[in-house]
């Protein structure tokens, strides 16, 4: 049972890895049908292989998948279920997080901060992680661009545009280059979103335009966090040139995808 659930881990990895390459809508949605199945699977194996840990990233990676796809009652499930299954591991902060993810959605502001509270605590009380690539590990830097994500929804805007540095400057190495590149897109959308909520619409596209030329990107996520950014655009902007272009840029991904 648990060189099972190992493989199966491994299989999730590499599934969940093709999120990173340009990709349709129709492919998006089929690497998500098929991790989900196989996040069931782990799940089911790791359970009955007593691994508590492997059994709350299953729990994790359902988490996610229903965020993809707005399911929020299935988020919250898969998050309790989770921390119940391993309330003492790294999963346990990453599942605190996705849980503070839907109440931002819901504009619950007490709830978001009382699972992110929980999540800042667990995370505190846990060593450093050795190595920051590990898919099933959460570090401080990936925290705050949840937190990050949290207080942009809620319109938080000071709040959102603090960790949206954060997580640009954690993110970049010594020499410039970046790592996490879908990470740091998402900061700078962050920054375009406060940039048009106060009005600024050249500084919120050059953000927005900024986070469309990361490398790496997988498309129909990207185009999923643009919406928020699109949104006030379109709202405020959309006779303006400058608006009008950056629309039309987000439509025309959208169909190519």
């Amino acid at each position: 049972m648990a060189q099972l659930a190992a493989e199966g881990r491994q299989w999730l990895k590499r599934v969940a890895g093709l999120q990173s390459q340009r990709l349709t809508l129709a492919q998006h949605r089929e690497i998500l049908t098929l991790s989900g199945w196989l996040a069931l699977l782990i799940g089911c194996v790791a359970q009955e292989a007593g691994n508590t840990e492997i059994a709350g990233w299953a729990h994790e990676m359902r988490a996610w998948f229903a965020l993809t796809t707005g399911d929020y009652r299935g988020i919250l499930a898969a998050s309790q279920a989770g921390t119940a299954a391993a309330p003492t591991h790294g999963v346990a902060v990453q599942l605190a997080a996705q849980e503070a993810k839907v109440w931002a959605r819901l504009g619950d502001r007490r709830q978001t901060e009382v699972a992110l509270d929980r999540g800042r605590k667990l995370l505190e009380g846990m060593p450093y992680p050795d190595n920051l690539d590990h898919h099933f590990v959460v570090d401080p830097a990936r925290f705050d661009f949840y937190a990050m994500d949290c207080y942009r929804l809620l319109g938080e805007d000071r709040l959102a545009e603090n960790l949206a540095h954060e997580v640009i400057r954690a993110g970049t190495d010594f020499d410039g280059s970046e790592r996490s590149p879908m990470r740091m897109a998402e900061a700078r959308i962050t920054l375009g979103v406060v940039a048009a909520r106060q009005g600024d619409l050249e500084q919120a596209v050059n953000y927005g335009e900024w986070a469309l030329r990361s490398d790496r990107q997988s498309l129909p996520s990207l185009l999923m966090v643009s919406r928020e950014l699109a949104a006030i655009v379109n709202r405020d902007f959309v006779a303006q040139p400058a608006g009008r272009e950056y629309l039309d840029h987000l439509t025309m991904l959208s169909r190519a995808s």
